[in-house]
């Protein structure tokens, strides 16, 4: 499937980026490659294949979830430019349209 240069200023648009031509010559080849592949996928058969969520004989392989304790509210604002009841202050930002 072909993307065009148009899709994707439309989708940088929709996303807020500003991106140079070089950029929009380069995701447009980069995405029509994809949905290329993604096309090829789908012409697989796969009906009866039962779907996996990990490569089989894989075990949980994370660390045991445990309390201890964690940074205190003086240390992790002590460098904020503000703080104030123990939170980080930000500038209030919203646009106007």
């Amino acid at each position: 499937m072909k993307i065009s240069k148009s899709d994707v200023e439309k989708v940088a648009k929709l996303a807020r980026l500003e991106i140079t031509e070089t950029e929009k010559e380069a995701f447009t080849q980069q995405l029509s490659g994809i949905l290329t592949y993604v096309e090829k996928l789908n012409a697989l058969k796969t009906a009866g294949v039962e779907p996996t969520a990990t490569v089989p004989g894989q075990s949980n392989v994370f660390r045991e979830d445990k309390a201890r304790p964690s940074l205190p509210v003086e240390k992790a604002v002590a460098n904020a430019p503000e703080s104030a009841d123990g939170f980080f202050v930000v500038p209030k930002i919203i646009e106007e349209r």
